[in-house]
C-alpha cells in the first residue's frame, strides 16, 4: 500500500488490488479509531484519510502500519438496506445479450447476492455498490442517456447503483426503485452509508 502526503491534514491510502481491498481498507480504517482521522473516503481505487487540522500525520502513518485489514468478505457491513425495485428496465434485453442470462437469471442474480456501497459517486446519494453476482459485469452504454429517471437502477463494469435523482448516465438501466436515496431531513442525508449492505428485492 502506497501512503502519499494529502494536504496539511490528509493522507491518500492507494492499496494494491481491486475495490474488494479498497472497501477492507476502509472498513479497517473506520474501526481502528485512527488519531486525528475525522473522516474516511473511499473511491474506486483510493482511501483518503482526512484529519483534524494540525494533527500529526507522521503518528498516523505510524498507527497505519500496524493496521490489520481484514479480507472484504470477512468485516462486518455498516448496517443492511432493503431495496424493492421493479424489474421492467429498458436495457434489460441488452443486459441479457451481453451476460446470456435471460430476464429472470438477471434478476435472481441481482436480488440473489448482497452488495456493499464501496463508494459515494457523482450526485448526493449516488452509490456505487460493488460485490454483486460477478455474471452482471457488462460494460456502460455506448451511448448515454441525456436524462435517466430518478429511483433508475443501474449496472456499469463491476458496480449497480441506483440514479437520487433524473440526470444525464449511461449505466444499463435494468429496473426502477421508489426508495428515496437523498433526503435532506433524513439524519444522514443518504440512504446507502459507505460499508453498508444493500439487498435488492423484487416487487410487482
Amino acid at each position: 500500500m502506497r501512503v502519499l502526503p494529502y494536504g496539511d491534514a490528509a493522507l491518500l491510502l492507494e492499496p494494491e488490488g481491486e475495490i474488494a481491498e479498497v472497501v477492507a481498507l476502509a472498513d479497517a480504517c473506520r474501526e481502528a479509531g485512527l488519531p486525528g482521522v475525522l473522516d474516511v473516503v473511499p473511491a474506486a481505487r483510493t482511501v483518503l484519510l482526512v484529519a483534524r487540522s494540525g494533527s500529526d500525520l507522521g503518528r498516523l502513518r505510524a498507527a497505519l502500519d500496524a493496521l490489520e485489514v481484514r479480507p472484504a468478505e470477512a468485516g462486518a457491513p455498516a448496517g443492511t438496506v432493503e431495496i424493492p425495485v421493479v424489474y421492467d428496465g429498458p436495457d434489460l434485453d441488452d443486459v441479457a445479450r451481453l451476460t446470456g442470462l435471460d430476464r429472470d437469471g438477471i434478476v435472481a442474480a441481482h436480488t440473489g447476492t448482497p452488495w456493499r456501497v464501496a463508494f459515494g459517486g457523482f450526485a448526493p446519494g449516488f452509490a456505487y455498490l460493488s460485490g454483486g453476482d460477478p455474471r452482471l459485469q457488462v460494460s456502460r452504454r455506448e451511448e448515454a442517456r441525456t436524462r435517466v429517471p430518478a429511483g433508475s437502477v443501474g449496472l456499469a463494469g463491476e458496480f449497480s447503483g441506483v440514479y437520487p435523482r433524473a440526470s444525464p448516465g449511461g449505466w444499463q438501466l435494468i429496473g426502477r426503485t421508489e426508495a428515496q436515496l437523498w433526503d435532506l431531513d433524513r439524519d444522514p442525508p443518504a440512504l446507502l452509508q459507505p460499508g453498508a449492505e444493500v439487498r435488492f428485492v423484487e416487487v410487482s
